[in-house]
């Protein structure tokens, strides 16, 4: 299948070079240009818009900021929509709300062509190492067509149910994650604040029960030096996800109470100007709520 790629922003860039590695041919679009000059380099094709891509393509696949990110780059007059031909497929990555998922669906579907709502569970660091987990909400037939192509971006490649159920899931994914990670900056603060020396307890949650692949590879980034220059998620883009969370709990009538506490350590950390980094910065937070910055 000849392969569309939209947003190619590092999630984005990480994917298109999988695929270029599994010998798709690939053509891609991206808002701003310079960023797909690496991946040209590789071997993409530049598309000259969302259309222009979809025309050339078998299946597009697409993941960008928020649902009207979305909309623009599926439903515009240069969107995916316009140019997809007969047969094609529409899979979108993006982590939006269901109910804008299924919207978008429904305008395929009523041109007669497939979308699917595909979100990917992984960090740029997983997805390199080639532990990337997709799961798929729509048709089960076009499931089973664009499966070959997702499986050549990670290995895990699941079939969750109608349309807008795959993106439901990756919102109570990353509500956990979101969970885990400020208990995880709760729990080492209280230790270092009672004499723990703090590489010693990352170390031992790491080597505990409570550990897991997300704490893994992002517990120790609270280590002095070890907090990345360019984040893996920030706050900001971290807490429009928790936000979509908390959005879906107040809309199906489902308490989130641990994610409402979440969040406002994600406003706190906004407040004390951190939201440029990784939402692991959490941690500064609690330091400084418990007297340990001068520490």
């Amino acid at each position: 299948m000849r392969v569309g790629f939209i947003g190619l922003g590092d999630m984005g860039a990480g994917i298109v070079s999988r695929l270029l590695d599994a010998d798709y041919a690939v053509t891609g679009w991206n808002r701003s240009p310079g960023k797909a000059d690496a991946l040209v380099a590789k071997g993409m094709m530049l598309g000259d818009s969302p259309r222009d891509v979809a025309t050339k393509s078998d299946i597009v696949i697409s993941i960008v900021t928020n649902a009207d990110a979305v909309r623009a780059i599926a439903l515009g007059d240069d969107g995916v929509l316009a140019g997809l031909g007969e047969g094609g497929i529409y899979a979108d990555m993006s982590t939006i709300q269901p109910d804008a998922s299924r919207e978008i669906s429904a305008a395929f579907a009523e041109a007669g062509l497939a979308m699917v709502d595909a979100p990917i569970s992984a960090s740029p660091v997983t997805l390199q190492a080639g532990k990337a987990s997709i799961m798929v909400g729509g048709e089960k037939d076009v499931f089973e067509r664009a499966k070959p192509v997702l499986l050549a971006i990670g290995p895990t490649v699941s079939y969750i149910g109608s349309s807008g159920l795959a993106v439901q899931t990756k919102i109570a994914i990353n509500l956990t994650l979101v969970v885990e990670m400020v208990a995880f900056c709760e729990g080492v603060a209280l230790a270092e604040k009672g004499g723990v020396a703090r590489e010693v307890v990352v170390d031992a949650m790491l080597k505990s029960v409570v550990a897991s692949p997300v704490m893994g590879y992002r517990g120790p980034l609270i280590l002095d030096g070890n907090m990345p220059d360019k984040p893996l998620a920030d706050v900001t883009l971290q807490q429009k996800d928790v936000i979509l969370a908390l959005d879906l709990a107040r809309q199906l009538g489902v308490p989130a109470p641990t994610l409402a506490a979440a969040n406002e350590m994600l406003n706190a950390c906004r407040g004390l100007g951190l939201d440029h980094r990784d939402f692991v910065t959490v941690f500064d937070v609690y330091r400084h709520m418990g007297g340990m910055m001068n520490d």
